[in-house]
């Protein structure tokens, strides 16, 4: 097969019309993939459509390479494969759009990613999903696992094709007859596809789902009949609904599904199980076949070839013959001789039949042959025909390119705005978008910012009651040890004072004791001399029995005192006691409140831990968004300057030592973590906004440093997520150390100071004093140049006359009158420096405000430049025209160069200025009086221009028809040579303003800022 042809009908196929894929141009591309044995044809012409421009154009395609991979020669799939990240880098560029073919695109190229990947891993499978039960059998390998998960996979295949079922649907209006339009066709004629490869997958998943079911328990397979149900429900409604529409009745018959889905718990239900099948009419019957009538093989058949095709229908219906005589009835067993007769009869007029039937057939060849003939004949004539009007087509198509070629310069330039206005629009509205996703960003940041502080208060909050709790605690405790002292040294008191007088009782016992034993002693003494105290003992024996009753009364007093004191003991031990257990409910009590102080500190840890933990997640969000800011095309026009990224990098190194320190001042106190949140935030915000504006910036600077200026902002984002892994975790956030962070903002600041403009190397001192020496210039300039002026009028006021005199005055007084509009500006300008300067100076001095702003010095330093020179040149011009020996254009561009130097001027002046400053409207009525001025001088030159200039009567009443004709070609020429002259002027012009620009920004340090 022709390769030019495939690649026909590969474009045929795939076009833009939204319109089916005709069934001939689909058939001949898979007929090509089976001649090349492979699809490097089809993606050689498919890499050249505009697939991710055109969404109709993207389905076609998926509909076409649906039909290879089912249909066409089986090394499609590893052609393919190598695309598969481009097909899903598409597919995510459709999904952007909610509705569509760009919807049903995103759709369809997932099924077909799906297709390959499911084909890849299981090869056996081939393209259009046809197997048999044992080759089926046979990709489990035996392996129960293998057969778990090819089911997974089959599930989410279908999945896959069941979204696109629902989204084409979804997409058409069902409620009128869509399957008759072109545009409903276009979407259905892929489901086609869809409903072939759904039938097989429905098959296989009920089969391996009953094998798995032999195999494995019920309760194990319980997420595999889910998901069975779900898909068997969908299938069964989608076949329904597909069966039912007009465009499918006659292309495809669809199976329909049983009521309910098998019961794969019962063992049996298989053999109940019916394989839907899917038939699909012959080609011929569809809409979009045609016939092919093979010519070649109507030919007139010869004699031989006759021969030859009786003899072999003849072998067909008797039998080939054999090496020996079919008519030799001799060898046939049993048969007799009238049967034989019989049976030659039959056979002559069977032969007899075949040749009429022979003979019908060669005359309706014939026939045939010479309609086939003449209707050759007649595409020979038409094919002349057509070859005379292709040969007039060619010459008209000859005449309208010519005619076209002026159209198309003529578009060239409309096309080249037309595209300036579509990027400029793309451009707008990326910026939109992303300002857009930034104001987004920078809500859920303040929003994120405004929990944490609310969490912060409650936080301090419970703080505060905790810190009066545990002061009322302590005051608690105090009361209690109070309390629990002055019971013991009551306690303590009275076991004094029962011992004191335990101690007197004593004493009083043996002082009775005593007593006694000297009474004891004196009753042996008067027995000893009883004999001579005989009288003597009468009087002591009533003593004695007095003594005795003494004696028996002290010993029941002092019975009665030990009793007393066993009861003073007594109720001391009950004291003791009770002492003891209400000192130990009170040290119970101070536990309790001890542990739960410990208790409500640990959980203020834990949440003031928990508060830094969310804050330093949000924060490497903020960093992470950075980082992948860095790779968005988006950001790639976004551009900044050297020193807006020194003053982010040193606002960032300021916020990093306050981190730092309230790092420290939390490791100390972990009570309260209010000072690390605030140092985090803040840190977090300044560090992605160097990190953006350190890739800003590379995108104006060469590639080298760029791509250095780059990798340092990469590593130090990396270096600031690793410090932020180490504070959020409890083991590390001990040991977190910044010093990386630190080095890496040092990297930067580095970077960034190496690519500061040259112009910055002025020392304080110079740039105060260039200032003013340029405004003190630009104003002796201008009263140089009015003095000049003044002395030039006075001599055209002496040595002309007439017109010229007019002329020359006029010119010259609308350039003293610019001149005094300028000077007029310049002071308005020195006044409103000074409100500026001394506004925003501060402590420091003039000098140093000027260097610490050192652009917008620069600035008034250029522009200021500017002025004086323009003031100077117009001078010149006019004083050449006052002579007759300048042009009146060099006296008209210097007039406008000079208001461009003013406004140049009036910017530089009032960028800083407070709006409500009166020099700035002083400043702002000067400016438009030097634009006045401006008008004034270029009205006058272009009015005396006219005067000056003479006019002559153009005559051409004695001028022949050829002399016209010739004085007007001659024109032609003229005017195209001095078009063509314009033309290289303003290429020049152009040229010369961009090396203008080159220089004066190599003067003003722009170029150390764009490298």
């Amino acid at each position: 097969m022709d390769i030019g042809k495939t690649n026909v009908s590969i474009n045929k196929a795939i076009n833009a019309q939204e319109v089916a894929v005709k069934e001939k141009h689909a058939r001949t591309c898979i007929l090509g993939t089976h001649h090349e044995k492979g699809a490097q044809t089809f993606w050689s012409v498919v890499n050249r459509l505009p697939l991710s421009s055109n969404a109709v154009l993207c389905w076609k395609f998926c509909h076409v390479f649906h039909k290879l991979l089912r249909d066409g020669h089986p090394t499609v799939l590893q052609d393919s494969i190598r695309y598969k990240n481009e097909l899903s880098d598409m597919s995510r560029m459709w999904g952007h759009l909610s509705e569509g073919y760009g919807k049903l695109s995103c759709t369809y190229l997932k099924l077909l990613i799906t297709k390959m990947e499911f084909h890849s891993k299981n090869p056996r499978f081939p393209g259009n999903l046809q197997m048999t039960d044992r080759q089926l059998e046979e990709t489990g390998e035996n392996d129960v696992n293998n057969f778990f998960q090819l089911t997974v996979e089959m599930f989410d295949y279908l999945e896959c094709e069941l979204n696109l079922f629902q989204a084409v649907f979804s997409s058409l209006d069902m409620s009128r007859s869509v399957s008759v339009t072109a545009a409903g066709q276009c979407r259905l004629a892929p489901l086609i596809q869809v409903i072939l490869d759904s039938s097989h997958l429905y098959d296989y998943t009920v089969k391996l789902l009953f094998k798995l079911h032999s195999c494995l328990p019920a309760d194990t397979l319980q997420g595999h009949r889910d998901r069975f149900h779900e898909q068997f429900k969908k299938l069964k409604e989608l076949f329904y609904i597909s069966s039912n529409l007009q465009y499918f009745k006659r292309l495809i018959q669809i199976p329909q599904l049983p009521e309910n889905p098998p019961n794969f718990l019962r063992a049996s239900a298989l053999s109940e199980h019916v394989s839907p099948v899917v038939v699909i009419p012959l080609e011929s019957t569809s809409p979009d076949s045609e016939p092919v009538v093979e010519t070649d093989e109507l030919v007139e058949m010869d004699p031989s070839s006759q021969q030859n095709l009786f003899e072999n229908k003849f072998d067909d219906l008797f039998g080939s013959t054999g090496p020996t005589d079919p008519f030799n009835f001799n060898n046939q067993n049993g048969m007799s001789k009238d049967e034989r007769d019989k049976l030659i009869d039959q056979l002559y007029k069977e032969i007899a039949a075949l040749k009429d039937e022979l003979a019908s057939f060669k005359a309706e060849s014939k026939r045939l042959i010479l309609q086939l003939r003449g209707r050759i004949n007649e595409l020979e004539a038409e094919l002349a025909e057509q070859q005379h009007l292709k040969q007039q087509a060619l010459d008209e198509n000859e005449f309208v390119k010519a005619e076209l070629e002026e159209v198309k310069k003529k578009q060239d330039v409309t096309e080249k705005a037309q595209r300036s206005l579509t990027e400029i629009e793309r451009k707008a509205q990326a910026n939109e978008q992303r300002y857009t996703k930034l104001k987004e960003k920078y809500t859920e940041l303040v929003q994120n910012h405004a929990d944490l502080l609310r969490k912060n208060a409650e936080v301090m909050k419970q703080m505060t009651l905790f810190r009066q709790t545990q002061e009322d605690m302590e005051q608690m405790k105090k009361e209690l040890e109070e309390t629990v002292q002055q019971l013991k040294d009551s306690m303590e008191q009275k076991e004094q004072e029962q011992t004191h007088k335990l101690d007197a009782l004593q004493e009083k016992l043996q002082s009775r004791n005593a007593e006694v034993l000297s009474l004891k002693s004196t009753h042996e003494d008067s027995k000893q001399t009883s004999t001579v105290m005989a009288s003597t003992i009468e009087s002591l024996a009533s003593e004695k029995t007095a003594l005795s009753q003494a004696v028996d009364e002290k010993e029941s007093t002092l019975t009665l005192l030990r009793g007393e004191l066993e009861q003073a003991k007594e109720a001391l031990t009950a004291e003791k006691d009770s002492t003891n257990r209400t000192v130990e409910g009170l040290q119970n009590q101070l536990n309790e409140k001890e542990s739960h102080e410990q208790a409500l500190e640990k959980q203020l840890l834990d949440e003031q831990f928990a508060l830094l933990r969310s804050a330093v997640e949000e924060a490497e969000g903020i960093i992470q968004d950075a980082l992948n800011r860095l790779e968005d095309p988006l950001h790639f026009g976004c551009t900044s300057s050297a020193d807006y990224l020194i003053t982010r990098a040193q606002a960032t190194q300021d916020s990093l030592s306050r981190l730092q320190n309230g790092h420290t001042k939390y490791l100390a106190d972990k009570k309260d973590a209010s000072p690390l949140l605030q140092s985090v935030t803040l840190f977090t915000h300044l560090m992605s906004d160097t990190i953006v504006q350190g890739s800003a910036t590379s995108h104006m600077v060469p590639m080298e440093q760029a791509d250095n200026l780059l990798d340092a902002c990469k590593r130090c984002g990396s270096d600031v997520l690793s410090y932020f892994s180490n504070l959020k975790d409890s083991t590390t956030l001990s040991i977190a150390d910044c010093t990386k962070v630190r080095e890496s903002l040092n990297q930067i600041n580095a970077i960034a100071e190496e690519l500061r403009p040259k112009g910055r190397d002025i020392k304080q001192k110079e740039l105060g004093d260039l200032v003013e020496q340029e405004m003190c210039s630009t104003s002796a300039a201008v009263e140089a140049a009015t003095a000049r002026i003044e002395e030039m009028l006075n001599k055209s006021r002496a040595g002309d006359t007439g017109a010229k005199l007019e002329v020359n005055a006029r010119i010259l007084e609308s350039c003293t009158g610019l001149m005094h509009a300028i000077k007029v500006l310049v002071l308005s300008s020195k006044d409103l420096q000074r409100d500026i300067v001394e506004s925003g100076r501060g402590a420091a001095s003039q000098k140093e405000f000027y260097a610490k702003n050192s652009r917008w010095t620069e600035g008034l330093i250029s522009a200021s430049k500017a002025v004086g020179w323009g003031a100077t040149v117009l001078v010149d011009a006019a004083d050449l025209v006052v002579q007759g020996k300048g042009k009146f254009e060099e006296l008209m561009v210097c007039s406008h160069e000079i208001a461009a130097s003013t406004a140049q001027l009036v910017a530089a002046s009032k960028v800083k200025a407070d709006k409500d400053n009166c020099n700035l409207g002083r400043l702002r009525e000067a400016s438009k009086g030097v634009n006045e001025a401006t008008a004034k001088v270029v009205a006058s030159t272009k009015s005396g221009k006219s005067q000056i200039e003479e006019k002559d009567t153009m005559d051409f009443s004695s001028m022949t028809l050829t002399q016209i004709k010739r004085q007007e070609m001659d024109s032609q020429v003229h005017v195209l040579e001095l078009e063509s002259q314009l033309q290289k002027e303003r290429e020049r012009l152009g040229g010369l303003r961009k090396k203008h620009y080159e220089l004066a920004g190599v003067s003003e340090g722009w170029d150390e800022d764009t490298k």
